[in-house]
């Protein structure tokens, strides 16, 4: 299961998908993609300053205030997980 948290400063990301053997697993493949999607596009589409922290299992992402087209990035990258997840039933939203 991978646990994700949505404050006003940040995200955090913790878990696997544990849908198919380690290394292998398109629920994480593509939760992986559309979280270092969202990173490069705050950082090269918007004036946003944020800190992002990536290692296995776990990703977190900080800003001290987003613009608008940040706030955009980040309903995108959310819509993106919300698909996957009606697909997987395999992340949790706390």
């Amino acid at each position: 299961m991978i646990e994700i948290s949505i404050t006003a400063q940040g995200i955090r990301m913790q878990g696997h998908a544990g849908k198919s053997i380690n290394g292998q697993d398109i629920v994480c493949a593509a939760v992986s993609a559309l979280t270092c999607n969202l990173i490069n596009s705050l950082q090269e589409l918007t004036d946003n300053r944020i800190r992002a922290d990536t290692s296995s299992g776990l990703t977190i992402i900080e800003w001290e205030e987003l613009s608008e087209p940040g706030k955009l990035l980040v309903d995108s990258w959310f819509l993106g997980l919300t698909a996957v997840n009606q697909e997987h039933n395999c992340i949790k939203f706390i």
